[in-house]
């Protein structure tokens, strides 16, 4: 039988394959990903792939036609069912697969579906994901061959695995946890049930409907119920979780928000206890503090680039115990497997605040303060952004300023920083801009304004509103 398919190009992302149901992804797309990305890793001499899917309502029907295209291609594929994103990456180094793909939507709407994919143990990205619609297209398959798959049950084992790394002290915590009615919610009761302390967990049922709030930790809005929860228990801090459990949200014991910078700036300071001189990996748009931070507390601190398939690159690389994202992503590879997740960042973070007599909030104040804008996202064509942060780059070269060029423009003065930079995912811009004081964070986007203005593009949104994520 001949194979032949074409995707939606919107679908093919930068970090994984994601679409509307219905609309631009279908359960065709999902045999076909199967049929292909298997091929890929039949060539490459392997043989077993595990699968994984989160608790959207469509993610059961992509997972069973994507497992028919992997078994189409004479593969062994080990199911775990319903599960959060970090339990498949588990799944791939407990059984020693060649493979995984993850049937997830993560913090998206809950008509969007998508799939997430590593080969062998490294992030499956960028080039490789452009390469996989073009074999698809021109029908660069494997000869059909009967594979086989299983259901296996690793629920269990993951769970002994993330608490055999707790390391807490005597300090009994009292936690909230929310995991957002996503598919880490089963997880987060068990962890729940076995951590020292007293434990309340919230929205613990899988609902692809997301009935009580957008599963997305990042956005204010959708952590206001887990910050009244805390309030109201007098709690030490509170937990949530992204959609598939692969980003994390904290909010400390006065109801404040612990941004991915700062979360990354109490871990750190832990892990550099022990790695001394270790290389701590942030994203761009972390603030300066973390930075500063991380080479105080003796660790060697490394700006790279947004996107979490690329931070993992950047961590085996240059062999770094800890890097994060401003957008929740934790990547732990001290004592765990360098991939982003958000229940394994939840033990290490109950340890630390379990050996300590500080609260939480007393942490997050005695951090330097600086003032920052949310992060800002507007609309810029496809075809201009790219070409929009070369024009910027340019033109501060020519005016001599201070410039870090690592993900689009990162722009240092007195008062502070700006960056500005193109999403690898959407058509959109990016920017963000941090100071000391107020008055320096005016004159930061006064500037940012003038170099957006100078490329024909008007002044973005400052307060964040209408920032998507």
């Amino acid at each position: 039988m001949t194979f032949s398919h074409r995707f939606d190009p919107t679908s093919l992302r930068e970090y994984d394959i994601r679409g509307i149901v219905g609309k631009t992804l279908s359960g065709e797309d999902a045999f076909a990903i199967g049929r292909v990305f298997g091929s890929t890793v039949r060539r490459a001499g392997g043989s077993k792939v595990a699968v994984g899917y989160d608790g959207r309502l469509s993610s059961p029907m992509l997972e069973e036609r994507l497992v028919a295209g992997l078994v189409a291609c004479g593969l062994e594929v080990i199911r775990i069912g319903c599960a959060p994103t970090p339990m498949l990456y588990f799944a791939a180094y407990h059984f020693g697969t060649d493979g995984a793909v993850m049937v997830t939507g993560s913090h998206n709407p809950p008509d969007y579906n998508g799939f997430k994919s590593m080969i062998g143990k490294k992030p499956f990205f960028g080039a490789a994901i452009q390469e996989l619609g073009r074999q698809a297209a021109a029908g660069d398959v494997v000869e059909e061959a009967q594979g086989s798959s299983r259901q296996v049950d690793i629920a269990e084992d993951y769970v002994a695995r993330l608490l055999k790394d707790y390391d807490g002290g005597d300090r009994q915590l009292k936690v909230v946890w929310d995991p957002g009615n996503g598919s880490g919610a089963a997880i987060t009761k068990m962890l729940a049930a076995r951590l020292p302390g007293t434990h309340t967990v919230i929205n613990g049922e899988i609902d692809g409907r997301f009935p009580a709030h957008h599963p997305d930790p990042t956005v204010a809005k959708n952590l206001e119920q887990i910050i009244a929860e805390v309030a109201r228990q007098g709690a030490d801090l509170g937990i949530a979780f992204d959609g598939d459990a692969d980003r994390i949200g904290v909010v400390d014991n006065e109801g404040h928000i612990l941004f991915g910078d700062q979360l990354l700036v109490v871990l750190a300071r832990d892990v550099l206890k022990s790695r001394p001189g270790g290389t701590i990996i942030a994203d761009v748009k972390a603030s300066q503090v973390l930075f500063d931070e991380v080479a105080k507390a003796g660790g060697a601190p490394l700006m790279w680039k947004t996107g979490h398939s690329l931070i993992k690159s950047k961590m085996a690389e240059t062999g770094a115990p800890l890097a994060g994202e401003m957008s929740g992503h934790i990547f732990f590879a001290d004592k765990w497997y360098g991939f982003d997740d958000a229940p394994y960042s939840a033990v290490r973070l109950l340890g630390i605040l379990a050996r300590s007599s500080e609260t939480l909030s007393a942490t997050r104040a005695a951090m330097p303060q600086v003032i920052n804008t949310p992060e800002l996202r507007f609309d810029c064509e496809e075809s201009r952004k790219f070409l929009v942060v070369d024009e910027v780059k340019a033109r501060l070269s020519a005016e001599g300023a201070n410039v870090q060029a690592v993900d689009g423009v990162r722009v240092l003065t007195e008062d502070g920083w700006w960056l500005l930079r193109a999403s690898n995912t959407q058509a959109v811009l990016v920017a963000r801009a941090e100071a000391k004081s107020a008055e320096g964070l005016e004159r930061l986007k006064a500037s940012l304004v003038r170099q957006l203005e100078a490329s024909g593009l008007a002044a973005p949104d400052f307060s964040g509103e209408n920032a998507g994520h």
